[in-house]
């Protein structure tokens, strides 16, 4: 049995209230995984079947370990359970009755490359200009309308401007050609899980009869379309447990809403609201600094975090005079902590933006500090591995026609672009996919010798066919990666990359035996969707020898004995586009919350009066959330170690530091001393990052524009009565929010 005496008597208490409804605010370090898994091991226990339960996460491998640790605590019987990701669950519900949507059950998940691939060709086949209509601008409102659950038209009537036509042209043949491709992208997996749900009364009263307790961990980070597929699948039962951290929702701009978990009382009448608030994580000292800090928000309910654990240090503040000398602060007191004895994989740098790395990395090279940099090329990412799980992604799926652009002529086999373009329009004329096309390629008009390269194709995928059902799964893909010669080609070069090339192709043998060894009803089909719903949060190493750089989104979940946070200056961090905006700057509040609570032991606060960045010098004013921290748990000054030299408004005055709100008065408080937000010289009004030279510009949607740094863009949306510009920068740089009046930027000349 397990033994719920091992808990605290908040956590204990989630794990006993099984029936109705339950909200389980949990505090950053407040032991959640723990509650969870007692919960679901005493629901086993209680002679509850595993079948029954229903238990969403939002990484596999948190999936994997909550699975384990039940496992562990009631002594087997959680493997009937489903416990897995919300998007691994509408896959395996999808699996079995998509049919009735028309789709076939092998249907490929399209990742953000095979969408960018669709989008272009789209783009290009429509007529559309690319400048105005970037495909990275077309991809964001496409996934924006999935995850509201709107279709082409729905979207349209909610656009009915002129410049949106293209966009609804454009979302309307993605979706056409991904069902005439037997595929899915990310979002579909939940749309079309609530279009089976919705349309077919008896696949959701199968699944509400089958479930009769579901639990969603991290409910604070769901959207709308995860939000009707809880309800659904609750049905009239009500034993809904949702566990979450309004104070760490920090995802809005991928769709999370924290309205779902902030009005979960009024959605779930009668719910019973447990508050886990004690931190098994940091000092006190920084918990009651991070308390401070978000308390200044509004939306959100009352909790306060605390600690029977030691006081601790105070957090250290150093405000630099540019941003070298801050990376070279960082470097400094990581060196100082390194020879302490702390673990330089204990030791984390999190920053706003990735653009911020480059000096940083540049400091601790000088120091001769191992470092690595979360977010570089993953695994499933790699040219030559994307390459191989295409030609998989086909034999499963012949309808796959964006997989077979991506091999036909991979490695090289003579088959030109004209070749392809000759067999897509065949293909088109006859309604069918490309791969039947390349079959009847000696009736579309090729030259003998295209001919003959893509018969060569067509038959190597035919022999491939046959290995697939003969051989097991790892010794097929070793037969795929020999019969292609994916991997010959790099083990024939002379070129050092070509070397890891070949372990990777090598390692992806290993990764589907592992997986068939696993799950040996599963095949190939489930090792493409294991694949495909890989995360990146799943993707993060365990801890290295290394000091672990990282923006503060990625670092969501993770702990670490010392955190860095830098830039934290007006514009920078909260950037720009929340300075005007009250949901977006608590947003930015919660992140700053988020980033100091990964914090154990030291937490240092770190930014540059003046910074370079993005190819322009701004002048910066301390970040407001610097201001909101009681001085008496602030020391500053340079020091590596030791006690405090200076206040944190010493530090200010001792720089000339001046900053005033909008409104000209002091930051609110919310309780204790604060440090005073004053203003920069040469900054007269509102909060920002501000380039030396101002000028006033108005512009209006679809203007084209010219930026100093980003190039030649498109205004695709004007918000604040003209105070912020939205513009679209193409695929390099993407959508970019600015102020319109100081942003580096003019109107393109015709």
């Amino acid at each position: 049995m397990t033994d719920l005496g091992l808990l605290n008597p908040p956590q204990r208490e989630a794990a006993e209230q099984i029936e109705g409804p339950v909200l389980i605010l949990a505090g950053a370090g407040s032991g959640k995984t723990r509650a969870l898994t007692f919960r679901m091991a005493h629901m086993i226990d209680m002679g509850i079947p595993a079948w029954s339960i229903l238990a969403i996460t939002f990484t596999n491998k948190a999936a994997k370990e909550m699975r384990q640790r039940v496992d562990a605590l009631c002594g087997g019987g959680a493997d009937e359970a489903w416990v897995m990701t919300f998007h691994a669950c509408c896959a395996r519900i999808l699996r079995r009755d998509i049919e009735k949507l028309g789709y076939k059950r092998e249907f490929t998940i399209y990742d953000e490359d095979d969408k960018m691939v669709v989008i272009k060709r789209l783009i290009k086949e429509l007529a559309i200009n690319e400048k105005n209509y970037p495909p990275r601008s077309v991809r964001s409102v496409i996934s924006d309308a999935k995850n509201r659950m709107l279709s082409p038209q729905e979207w349209l009537e909610e656009n009915p401007d002129a410049r949106s036509k293209p966009y609804y042209k454009l979302y309307e043949a993605y979706e056409r050609t991904l069902k005439s491709n037997n595929a899915l992208d990310f979002d579909d997996l939940l749309v079309k899980t609530l279009e089976l749900l919705s349309q077919h009364p008896p696949v959701l009263e199968s699944y509400q009869r089958k479930f009769k307790y579901i639990m969603v961990d991290e409910y604070q980070d769901t959207n709308a379309a995860q939000y009707q597929l809880v309800r659904l699948l609750s049905g009239e039962n009500r034993n809904l447990c949702v566990v979450g951290d309004d104070d760490q929702s920090i995802y809005s701009w991928r769709g999370a809403d924290i309205r779902n978990i902030l009005s979960f009382e009024n959605d779930f009448p009668g719910c019973k609201v447990i508050r886990l608030e004690e931190n098994y994580r940091s000092t006190s000292t920084i918990l009651d600094a991070a308390n401070e800090v978000i308390a200044h928000n509004r939306a959100r309910k009352a909790k306060r975090l605390w600690t029977k654990g030691e006081q601790g240090e105070r957090l250290r503040f150093f405000r630099a005079l540019d941003e070298r000398e801050e990376a070279a602060y960082v470097a400094e007191n990581i060196q100082s902590r390194i020879r302490e004895g702390v673990s330089p994989g204990e030791i984390a740098v999190l920053y706003r933006t990735n653009a911020q790395s480059r000096v940083l990395e540049e400091a601790l090279v000088r120091k001769g500090i191992r470092y690595g940099v979360y977010g570089g090329l993953k695994f499933y990412d790699r040219k030559e591995v994307k390459d191989a799980i295409a030609y998989l992604r086909l034999l499963v799926n012949p309808a796959d026609d964006v997989s077979l652009r991506r091999i036909i002529n991979e490695p090289r086999r003579a088959i030109g672009d004209s070749t392809v373009d000759t067999l897509e329009a065949y293909a088109r004329q006859e309604g069918i996919s490309l791969l039947n096309a390349a079959l009847a390629c000696d009736r579309v008009g090729l030259g003998a010798r295209a001919v003959s390269a893509v018969k060569g194709f067509t038959n190597l995928i035919t022999s491939l066919l046959m290995k697939m059902m003969e051989l097991s799964p790892g010794d097929f893909m070793q037969a795929l990666i020999d019969d292609t010669g994916l991997i010959r080609q790099y083990e024939n070069s002379k070129e050092p990359e070509d070397e890891s090339r070949v372990e990777n192709l090598t390692e992806l043998v290993s990764a589907v035996t592992e997986y068939d060894h696993q799950n040996p009803e599963a095949g190939i089909l489930g090792f493409l969707e294991n694949v495909a719903l890989v995360t990146d949060t799943d993707r993060l190493e365990e801890k290295s020898e290394m000091v672990t750089l990282m923006t503060l989104h990625s670092a969501k979940g993770l702990e670490f004995e010392a955190v860095f946070l830098v830039g934290l200056e007006e514009g920078i961090f909260p950037i720009t586009r929340a300075l005007m905006e009250e949901t977006q700057l608590e947003e930015e509040r919660r992140l700053m919350y988020v980033g100091m609570t990964r914090a154990k032991k030291w937490l240092y606060l770190c930014c540059a009066k003046s910074r370079f960045l993005f190819n322009q010098r701004f002048d910066n004013p301390v970040s407001r959330f610097v201001s909101e921290i009681p001085r008496e748990l602030i020391s500053s000054g340079r020091q590596a170690a030791g006690p405090a030299r200076l206040g944190v408004a010493n530090a200010n005055q001792r720089l000339g530091a001046k900053v005033v709100t909008p409104a000209g008065a002091m930051q609110r408080t919310g309780g204790g001393a604060k440090m005073p937000l004053e203003g920069i010289p040469g900054v007269s009004k509102g909060f920002g990052a501000r380039p030396q030279a101002q000028r006033s510009a108005l512009f209006h949607a679809g203007d084209r524009v010219r930026h100093r740094s980003f190039g030649y863009g498109t205004v695709t949306e004007v918000r604040q009565e003209g105070k912020l510009v939205v513009v679209d920068f193409g695929e390099r740089f993407g959508l970019k929010v600015m102020a319109a009046d100081t942003a580096p930027m003019t109107l393109a000349e015709e």
